[in-house]
């Protein structure tokens, strides 16, 4: 794995050591990393062929080396070298009794609570930072109407018990579509034809159709039909060698930054790829900035910027970063239908505005999003990391419009999701520099 000194491989959780960003005007290109969600789900279809497989590209996140740490624990072999995983799940279920720590990772929770099921196994799931608080109980009402005995007292830890059954399952999916794609995963593998009922509009609605998209791939068919899914039980996952698509995310970030500032252009990032996030680029065009795209790269060049509406109910992760392209926007930008932001790593609303606000911005939080007045330049300052990822990487971007320095906490927090940001960001021109401060 790549990395800048301990950065990459520390599991430090204070909010020592801090990153300082400086101003500097973005120039250059940047090889973004695989999406950390197709990621995911290409690892855990993977291992549930039954068979060896291939991904790559491959980063070794932290939210990465949970999943492959759960499938290892459920009873597969996984190796990488040169970006190149390879998953072995000829013995996936063969454990029984273990305990899967999903580390800090939503996704590696809730994708395999009902895989786990589904294979029968007893199982206790733990977690870290801010996990055991974020919610399960779509699963824990759920699921013991299908087969399955679900033990907590409200979060983690998780015991189950049992083994998951077809039928009908009634989700809603205004909460995360985390729940939906992990119980996309697990359906196919059971007797009996099963079907997942929204019980109110879907949002993230990316994320589920890229799940239906990695499945297809690895031989698994879904139906969607007009208030859900279809799925049929006793199907196969099929060896597949699977090529990783850019992460939109990530790449969101450096694309904001040219918007404010100078010229960059991203490689690496599919025109035509299954991932919501890759609505940053029409978003962009929209705020003014000058977007050119191929398909497999994307230049965002500084342009007039001008306030715009965001609809966020199916690009929550966006949400941070384009507040930092609102705050700079002339006019008054409206984010909307964000509220599920509130259970992330942090409470990102609230985090999102502070970080603006602490640094001379104008940010109104409401219950559902954020309304932010656009001004010329930031002022500098400290500001709260949260042990957010996509906070601590939105103060960076900030740098591009800046009157002095930032100081943010928890500079570690990009392991989550990007353990090379720092070097992605400072060749490029960014001026970020970890700080011990022991």
């Amino acid at each position: 794995m790549k990395g800048c000194g301990s950065m990459a491989l520390s599991t430090d959780k204070s909010s020592k050591p801090h990153v300082r960003y400086l101003p500097f005007v973005p120039n250059g290109e940047v090889n973004i990393p695989p999406s950390k969600s197709d990621v995911h789900r290409a690892i855990i279809c993977a291992a549930l062929t039954r068979g060896k497989c291939t991904i790559a590209p491959v980063a070794l996140s932290n939210d990465i080396k949970a999943t492959i740490g759960v499938i290892e624990d459920m009873g597969c072999t996984a190796s990488i070298k040169d970006g190149v995983l390879t998953v072995d799940g000829t013995n996936i279920f063969k454990t029984d009794n273990v305990t899967l720590d999903c580390g800090e990772s939503g996704s590696a929770l809730r994708f395999f609570i009902p895989v786990a099921a589904a294979g029968g196994i007893n199982a206790t799931f733990v977690g870290h930072g801010k996990l055991p608080e974020r919610p399960i109980g779509i699963f824990t009402e759920a699921l013991p109407k299908a087969g399955v005995k679900c033990e907590t007292e409200g979060g983690l830890p998780l015991k189950i018990s049992g083994r998951l059954e077809s039928g009908t399952f009634e989700i809603p999916g205004n909460v995360s579509s985390q729940f939906i794609t992990g119980l996309l995963l697990a359906l196919p593998l059971v007797e009996g034809d099963s079907d997942i009922v929204l019980t109110s509009p879907i949002e993230s609605v990316g994320y589920i159709n890229m799940t239906i998209h990695t499945m297809a791939q690895f031989g698994v068919e879904i139906e969607t039909t007009d208030n859900g899914w279809h799925i049929k039980g006793g199907q196969s996952y099929t060896p597949h060698d699977y090529t990783t698509d850019g992460d939109w995310s990530q790449a969101a970030f450096f694309m904001v930054a040219g918007a404010l500032g100078g010229k960059v252009t991203v490689n690496g990032v599919n025109r035509n790829s299954a991932q919501g996030d890759r609505k940053i680029a029409e978003l962009l065009a929209r705020f003014g900035a000058k977007v050119t795209q191929t398909d497999t790269s994307v230049t965002v060049e500084k342009g007039e910027l001008n306030a715009i509406d965001i609809d966020a109910s199916q690009i929550p992760d966006l949400v941070p970063v384009l507040t930092v392209c609102a705050a700079f926007a002339k006019g008054t930008t409206g984010i909307y239908n964000a509220e599920r932001l509130r259970i992330k790593e942090c409470d990102r609303l609230t985090a999102t505005a502070k970080l603006i606000n602490d640094l001379g911005g104008k940010v109104t939080e409401l219950p559902d999003g954020l309304v932010i007045e656009g001004i010329d330049t930031l002022k500098g300052g400290f500001c709260e990391g949260f042990n957010d990822h996509r906070i601590v990487m939105s103060a960076g971007v900030c740098a591009v419009r800046l009157g002095g320095e930032i100081e943010s906490s928890y500079a570690l927090s990009i392991n989550k999701s990007y353990p090379d940001f720092y070097i992605d960001y400072n060749n490029i021109g960014g001026k970020a520099n970890v700080l011990d401060l022991r």
